[in-house]
């Protein structure tokens, strides 16, 4: 195991810059994801961190060693990829013995190795078999295996599960959740599903553009989303927002979004603002023991996921689109005028021009 500190990390294609100033410290023995949408440089980030991509500038260090100019065979990291990579004219067993033999142990070594890591996959009855004879998560649980039989320091999974069926990415979440807490081995998972990094990471880095946008816990970057563009990714469905004017009375200001005003909690200097609002915490009745926004809507469509109902909604004369998620099954006929309901205490508010967060 080992502590992964990354400083101002930069990676240039050309004149691409697919790391533009990465800074990160992931503790000893930690789960964390890499969270972001294609393209924002997490895959990249991961390959610097292992040694297959060589850094532009910035450097790596695993505890306090420096791995930047490093070998990948020289930073004791293992990587599971999206695409298995099992040797098809292999058994399982020659797979998941194959860094071992490259490291030259013995024999005896190698079986025990062997025998630990398809115990600890529960694929001991696979081990005489070839990939071809496999499931698709049978042979990611070979990779894993493989990955894991030489005890790495740093153990990177770049979207492991994106091949697999949805119950079985299910599955294989918890199971690899599991394995983490069984192993303590420091892990960095990457991928573009919010679900996944909710769920699995101790923490999550967002990012996009080559950076990491916020870094903290799954509750901290849900309640508190550091950016509009942190909020609008996480929570599904995302996150609705509303471009509203600052205005003062009597001391008091408001934002204020066509007829409907609602107070500001604190005092900003902000003359427009963006207000978030999560689609579950809409509601169809006013919340007890909290000040409230009305909204009138008009249901544009519902979506009944049984026993959950999404409603998507026109409001206002700008028939601006929101999202309520409800969790009753629900029966509205489209075009349907409603009135919804917002606690004014699960507000979250956005600078308008940097998008970062006031409130």
């Amino acid at each position: 195991m080992a502590k992964v500190v990354s400083q101002d990390v930069k990676k240039y294609f050309g004149e691409v810059r697919a790391l533009d100033g990465v800074s990160i410290e992931i503790e000893d023995g930690a789960f964390v994801v890499l969270l972001g949408p294609s393209g924002c440089g997490k895959t990249t980030f991961m390959r610097c961190i292992s040694g297959l991509e060589e850094l532009t500038d910035g450097k790596i260090y695993f505890d306090d060693k420096e791995v930047s100019r490093l070998q990948p065979k020289d930073r004791n990291v293992a990587m599971v990829f999206q695409s298995y990579a099992v040797w098809p004219h292999m058994k399982v067993r020659e797979n998941i013995a194959y860094p071992l033999k490259l490291k030259k142990f013995s024999k005896e070594e190698i079986e025990q190795k062997v025998k630990w890591a398809a115990d600890l996959l529960n694929i001991s009855e696979l081990l005489s078999r070839y990939p071809s004879q496999l499931s698709g998560g049978q042979r990611q649980r070979v990779a894993v295996a493989r990955a894991i039989v030489h005890r790495p320091e740093v153990l990177l999974m770049d979207e492991p599960l994106s091949n697999l069926d949805a119950l079985l990415r299910v599955k294989m979440r918890s199971e690899l959740k599991k394995l983490h807490e069984q192993l303590k081995v420091t892990t960095i998972y990457v991928t573009h599903d919010q679900v996944e990094a909710m769920t699995m990471g101790d923490k999550i880095a967002v990012m996009n553009s080559g950076r990491i946008i916020q870094y903290g816990t799954p509750e901290e970057i849900y309640k508190k989303p550091a950016t509009a563009f942190v909020a609008g990714f996480i929570g599904s469905p995302q996150m609705n927002f509303f471009k509203c004017d600052v205005v003062e009375e009597n001391g008091q200001q408001y934002a204020k979004f066509e007829h409907v005003r609602f107070k500001i909690p604190s005092r900003i200097n902000n003359r427009s603002v963006i207000v978030g609002i999560r689609p579950e915490n809409v509601s169809l009745e006013p919340p007890k023991g909290s000040d409230s926004i009305t909204l009138e809507a008009t249901v544009y469509f519902i979506e009944r996921l049984m026993p959950e109902t999404i409603l998507h909604l026109d409001v206002g004369n700008a028939k601006s689109r929101i999202t309520a998620k409800l969790p009753d099954d629900l029966v509205l006929p489209e075009g349907k005028k409603i009135e919804v309901f917002v606690s004014t205490e699960s507000l979250h508010f956005f600078d308008a021009e940097t998008e970062e967060r006031i409130l």
